[in-house]
């Protein structure tokens, strides 16, 4: 199916007649073309979102903005299968994975911003004046602006609206660039904002790629108020500096080199089951997941082997199959990426316990995105494989001695992003998680801000 932009409520082409392909990562089929919004797109959609800004989404007061983003996500579930069959088909991913989390927790993102701004506490306070009389401050909470949204390709839906959702129910407006990999529910949505009645221009989608397309065209707007992205390091810094000379506001979710940390009193089974979504869920393509993993050494041997046996118990597949435990990477340039650390891995003497390149796929599936769920070992703390984010369905397990020494290897990297600890003592788990250097650690527990449905298992 072809994609076009989305701007002020109408489903447009670019001008210049421009597009992309987007292919499956599962087999290489072509799913359809993508219109690659230029320079008037952008700018028309900008001005679609301010004057809408200006116009009837301004105009509405909270209680009917929040209604309003209760029924996109009652609209996104009522066409649930519509959008779960979009987000597999460009992203790959096991259907139970996407059934579970990816689209039903897209919509609840409206939801549940729509319920958090309801009871945003308001700042008042007293003061005294020369006359005596005295004065009352207080402060009124008004919309930023226009919000340029730019979303990563590993949770499409789920990632965009928890940047939209926010947005609109704090009265923004907001030009979405999707990852040119995953076109697809993004421009569903503009599909659900206009079957609940969203003003016109609330919510525009602009298709294109990073540099010299859409997402620099859009940054640098001089009409856009505030730019979130999440995605690569090196693509936050380039926003940083595209929207400096004005000083813009910037909300970053960018990359990891996460530490998993597991004690030998530990609850085993439990560790091997957290450690194995943490490393392999959504073939190692989330942020938060887990790339290096510390095992204290009385059970090292065998943890390693548990893992393992977590990793060869995950079958490749189409999204569709009940049996898939593990899709494809998003594009054969990241594939590309992920097997070039593979071969690093080898050159700079790993032991590789599993895995280590492309899995046999059959007929079609031959041409996917696919590469083996793989752990090493016996690799030192300074190699690229450990220091570097992969960004695929990896990790190095190494074995430590000490409380101390598990802190120390876990903090020894240049990112802060997220740590889950494994142990039964509750002392040591306060004490590790506050020591490791990360916005959020979990204990006995991996993304457990997830929630899960009744069949969720590691394997997807």
């Amino acid at each position: 199916m072809n994609r076009l932009n989305f701007i002020g409520g109408e489903f447009v082409a670019a001008a210049s007649g421009k597009t992309f392909e987007n292919r499956s990562p599962v087999d290489g089929r072509l799913l359809g073309l993508v219109s690659e919004a230029g320079e008037s797109e952008v700018d028309v959609a900008v001005k679609a979102a301010r004057a809408a800004l200006a116009g009837p989404w301004g105009a509405i007061d909270m209680a009917e903005r929040t209604e309003l983003l209760y029924a996109v996500a009652n609209e996104i579930n009522r066409r649930f299968e519509e959008f779960l069959e979009a987000e597999t088909a460009d992203t790959g991913k096991p259907a139970s994975l996407a059934r579970h989390i990816d689209i039903p927790r897209g919509a609840a993102n409206f939801k549940i911003f729509a319920d958090v701004v309801k009871n945003v506490p308001g700042e008042f306070f007293q003061m005294a004046t020369p006359d005596k009389k005295g004065a009352i401050n207080y402060a009124l909470r008004v919309p930023k602006g226009v919000i340029a949204v730019i979303a990563p390709w590993n949770l499409p839906l789920l990632l965009m609206t928890w940047k939209v959702g926010p947005a609109l129910a704090c009265g923004n407006t907001v030009v979405v660039k999707p990852s040119e990999e995953t076109p697809s529910t993004a421009t569903l949505l503009g599909e659900v904002m206009n079957a609940v009645g969203v003003p016109k221009g609330v919510y525009n989608v602009v298709h294109g790629f990073g540099p010299g397309s859409a997402g620099e065209l859009l940054t640098r707007h001089p009409g856009v108020d505030a730019v979130t992205f999440t995605g690569e390091t090196r693509t936050g810094a380039a926003i940083m500096k595209a929207v400096a000379d004005r000083v813009r506001p910037v909300s970053f979710e960018l990359g990891g080199k996460n530490a998993g940390v597991v004690f030998a009193d530990c609850d085993f089974d439990a560790a091997v089951e957290g450690m194995g979504r943490a490393v392999f869920a959504n073939c190692g393509q989330v942020c938060l997941g887990t790339e290096r993993v510390y095992v204290e050494r009385p059970i090292f041997d065998k943890f390693v082997a548990a893992l393992k046996a977590k990793a060869e118990g995950l079958k490749p597949g189409r999204p569709e199959d009940g049996k898939t435990g593990i899709g494809p990477l998003i594009s054969k340039e990241h594939q590309k990426k992920v097997l070039s650390y593979y071969d690093q891995a080898r050159k700079e003497g790993a032991t590789v316990v599993t895995g280590g390149g492309i899995p046999k796929m059959e007929g079609e599936l031959a041409n996917g995105c696919w590469v083996e769920p793989t752990i090493w070992t016996g690799l030192p703390e300074d190699s690229a494989v450990v220091r570097e984010e992969i960004f695929g369905p990896c990790c190095h397990v190494r074995p430590f001695d000490s409380e101390d020494e598990a802190v120390r290897l876990a903090n020894d990297t240049q990112y802060g992003l997220a740590t889950t600890i494994w142990t039964t003592n509750l002392a040591r788990a306060h004490r590790v998680a506050a020591k490791i250097e990360v916005g959020i650690s979990w204990v006995n527990a991996q993304r457990l801000r997830e929630t899960l449905g009744p069949n969720w298992s590691p394997a997807g």
